[in-house]
């Protein structure tokens, strides 16, 4: 189950890297001020005429979405030596700008005349900026043509007869001449039904490529470790198996981004999501690690010698490894750009909803901090708490496990834990016996003190009985002499306290019998009044 949970981690990150942060639409920069949401921008129909630098633009980026490709050529002003290449040059181009230039629609001239204050002649227009040859910087260009008595805006021919060279530029030319025109059109989140399917299968071969790397790794750190006097660095490696196989995975996907020929901002973003799935990967050794931490100090001669560090030290790990879990989510937070403290302010305004819905909740993590600072019980103790004898199993952020007599589970809320008054077996340093012994009602006062001088020599004698030992005459029951004897054990396990108390028990018969006495039994003597009643003897 391990590795398909970790398996299942990859697939949430990945996609999310190639896919869901994707938000934008290619080729058509949006607004800064939520730059993972789409924005629509406002175009004319795909058949409008280009009247403007904005409507040029938009234009032939809708008709390229749809791949109509031959009736984008028409936004282009082709040379007479490319004319016989229209639709490739308009494929080209949308390809060059999906990868090179993030265009802002708004930033575009809306005007028919263009912008006449930009240091360019009045009949040139800026769109943007692409990478050329050995990464020099060139210019798209729109250029002003008359038409049909009017004007339209088209990509300039110089523009135009970049474009085979702006094309031969990109790293993944070579695998868009193989792509079937379908799967260049734009898929679900506008990301483009090509690199969908590229995304999904070269995530299989990242996830298992990354298990085998990360199964490498260890082998070589476990045996430097091997070198090495100390257990804990190879317990650690063994905890870490799943956090560096992810982390193989990341850097093999960070290595094929290039590949997906994402726009800028989509693969910005995509890194922005690796980085914090690397996070993420630290968290989830540290998590490891603190298991790893409260093993080794639970074998440590001081912690095995003392049960209520024993115990606490069980609550540290837990609360560790839920600190760890949070410092790991506020961290890939923060390197996703989302600010931490608002985060933290939502979580107070959160505290007014988790007072009202999940008071219980906090209530019992609360209880469960009370417990393991004050150590009313502990793992492994036999306690009654209201009625509930048994010995504790779990002691939970949330509730506490007691395994009862007859073998059923108890488990109590640690909230309402917390405030019941427990009684802990386990703290007893000696464990107490306190019988009556009955005497029939015929044995002397001489018989009645050789059995009381007998019973405490009797448990005197005896080497779990603590010296302090209780043996009187108390009083004269309905039908016996009662003598109450109280002695207490020097043991702390239950088990050996009843083979002890069987012992003495059997001793103390042995006393009465010695001194010619017997054990009482409930009697009833009957007197009968009136003419020639003749009053019984006392029958049993």
């Amino acid at each position: 189950m391990r590795p398909f949970r970790a398996f299942l981690t990859a697939c949430l990150v990945s996609l999310s890297a190639y896919g869901g942060a994707v938000a934008q639409v290619p080729g058509i920069r949006q607004g800064p001020a939520a730059p993972a949401t789409p924005v629509p921008t406002p175009a004319p129909a795909a058949e409008a005429e280009p009247e403007s630098p904005r409507s040029a633009v938009a234009g032939f980026l809708d008709l390229a979405r749809e791949g109509r490709f031959e009736k984008a050529s028409g936004y282009l002003d082709i040379p007479g030596n490319l004319e016989g290449r229209t639709a490739e040059l308009a494929r080209k181009l949308k390809l060059v700008l999906d990868r090179d230039l993030w265009i802002d629609l708004e930033k575009l001239s809306g005007d028919p005349e263009g912008f006449l204050n930009d240091g360019l002649p009045a009949d040139v227009e800026e769109v943007g900026t692409v990478k050329g040859p050995r990464g020099t910087v060139e210019h798209v260009r729109l250029v002003r043509r008359p038409r049909d008595g009017g004007a339209v805006w088209l990509f300039s021919p110089v523009t135009v007869a970049r474009i085979p060279t702006w094309y031969d530029t990109l790293d993944n030319r070579v695998l868009l001449e193989h792509v079937p025109a379908a799967l260049l059109r734009p898929g679900p989140r506008e990301l483009l039904w090509w690199q969908w399917i590229a995304a999904i299968v070269l995530l299989v071969p990242a996830w298992w490529c990354g298990r085998a790397l990360g199964w490498a790794t260890r082998k070589v750190l476990l045996r430097i470790a091997a070198r090495t006097s100390a257990t804990w660095d190879e317990k650690i490696l063994m905890k870490v198996r799943g956090p560096l196989a992810f982390a193989w995975m990341l850097l093999l996907q960070r290595g094929g981004l290039p590949l997906l020929g994402l726009y800028p901002p989509a693969e910005e973003f995509a890194v922005q999501l690796l980085k914090a799935g690397a996070i993420v990967a630290v968290f989830w050794a540290g998590f490891g690690t603190v298991s790893v931490a409260g093993e080794l100090l639970a074998e440590a001669p001081w912690a095995a010698a003392n049960a209520t560090a024993r115990s606490f030290l069980h609550f540290s790990v837990r609360f560790g490894r839920l600190l760890v879990v949070i410092l790991g989510v506020l961290g890939a937070f923060s390197v996703l750009g989302i600010p931490v403290n608002n985060v933290l302010a939502g979580l107070g305004i959160g505290g007014i909803a988790i007072a009202f819905a999940a008071q219980k909740t906090v209530e019992n993590f609360f209880g469960a901090v009370s417990i393991g600072v004050d150590q009313p019980l502990r793992v492994g103790d036999f306690v009654k708490a209201e009625g509930t004898l048994g010995t504790v199993e779990s002691i939970g952020l949330r509730s506490t496990r007691i395994r009862t007599l007859d073998r059923t589970l108890v488990t109590v809320p640690n909230g309402k834990l917390a405030d019941m008054q427990i009684e802990t077996f386990a703290e007893r340093d000696r464990i107490r016996m306190a019988v009556v012994v009955g005497l029939e009602y015929g044995t002397t006062a001489k018989q009645l003190r050789a059995v009381i001088a007998g019973i405490e020599s009797l448990l005197r004698a005896h080497p779990k009985v603590w010296p302090d030992v209780i043996v009187r005459f108390v009083g004269f029951g309905a039908s016996s002499l009662d003598l109450d004897v109280w002695a207490w054990f020097q043991t702390t396990d239950f088990a050996e306290f009843r083979d002890i108390r069987q012992e003495v028990l059997l001793g103390i018969m042995e006393v009465v019998e010695t001194n010619g006495c017997s054990f009482a039994f409930p009697t009833r003597t009957v007197h009968l009044v009136g003419p020639g009643a003749v009053t019984p003897a006392a029958r049993p």
